[in-house]
């Protein structure tokens, strides 16, 4: 199976997402200049991070497949496991993050 055109499509989707936040983040900005009120700019600071928990499960999906990807290419067991060994050590620091 090739996973290579599913990875493609969650890139595209992780670009379009950072994307969209990017210019959140340049609404709240506005938002602060203008004076606007604390409840409505928090809000749009939840959105943002509920935005950004989504995109950040995407990019490890991603990472996780091409990581599953390169393990299986080698022959070599030590130097599979080392592979999921750093595979493990990145998901691990993103669980509570």
């Amino acid at each position: 199976m090739n996973a290579k055109p599913e990875l493609d499509e969650i890139q595209r989707n992780v670009l379009s997402r950072l994307r969209k936040i990017e210019g959140q983040i340049r609404g709240i900005q506005n938002m602060v200049s203008d004076g606007k009120e604390c409840e409505d700019i928090l809000i749009q600071v939840r959105a943002v991070r509920s935005a950004l928990k989504s995109t950040t499960s995407l990019i490890l999906k991603r990472y996780v497949s091409t990581c599953y990807d390169k393990t299986m290419e080698g022959g070599d067991p030590a130097e599979a496991k080392r592979k999921m060994d750093k595979t493990l050590q990145v998901l691990t620091n993103f669980i509570d993050g």
